[in-house]
């Protein structure tokens, strides 16, 4: 895909972080939009239909958030990776950005090159997660459709976000297998991104509130497995 094909969102209330940012991202050769609340995010991803939305968390009308988790339940945009970009370092505020979808965490203040440096990274993960080249996987009543980011359980289908999605996909193609934390990180994170240290541990939890807490097992000090 050429970066003139690639669309991102940027969503500030903070009109230099807006000029800056969209200014550099411009300049690498990506469309970008802009928006400067949380309703004017899900307004126009749902125009666009942005390949990433960079998301601030403390904005007017509607804050990122919720703006997130309104954006989760748009189908379109089930592959659309989220990233928020805030002051906001607490962990409570990580996890609450990672349940409500988010799929990484960007600290300001930031160098916009560095910014740039991250955009990039987050943009490899539109690749598929490396794994099983079969297009469907099936495990007991689990079924995982890669190219649709569908699956199945027990005939139900469940709707994840693309975090949760390729984490499970990556742990059910070799059921039985311990991955460890930071072949997770490389495999569905990417090896370039620093994301905390809780962001696995969300996402598991999440997918055994999903799926079943049997279907996961903690290896302790090592990492995660799918139980068949």
């Amino acid at each position: 895909m050429n970066k003139k094909d690639i669309k991102i969102l940027l969503v500030d209330d903070e009109p230099d972080i807006l000029e800056i940012v969209g200014y550099n991202l411009s300049s690498e050769g990506y469309q970008v939009f802009t928006g400067e609340n949380g309703v004017e995010a899900v307004e126009k991803a749902k125009k666009h239909k942005p390949h990433l939305i960079i998301l601030d968390v403390m904005m007017p009308e509607m804050d990122g958030i919720e703006a997130c988790e309104r954006l989760r339940e748009q189908p379109e945009l089930s592959e659309t990776i989220i990233t928020f970009l805030t002051a906001r370092g607490e962990d409570y505020s990580q996890v609450a950005g990672f349940d409500a979808g988010a799929d990484d965490y960007i600290s300001k203040p930031i160098k916009p090159k560095v910014l740039v440096s991250k955009v990039k990274a987050l943009l490899r993960r539109l690749k598929d997660v490396e794994g099983a080249t079969d297009a469907v996987v099936k495990i007991g009543d689990l079924v995982i459709y890669k190219e649709e980011y569908k699956i199945t359980n027990k005939g139900e289908e469940i709707t994840l976000p693309r975090k949760e999605f390729e984490l499970l996909s990556l742990l059910a193609t070799k059921p039985g297998k311990v991955f460890k934390r930071d072949e997770i990180l490389d495999k569905v994170w990417g090896n370039e991104v620093v994301v905390g240290g809780r962001t696995i541990d969300v996402h598991i939890r999440k997918l055994r509130e999903k799926i079943g807490d049997k279907s996961f097992k903690t290896v302790k000090g090592v990492g995660y497995k799918f139980v068949d």
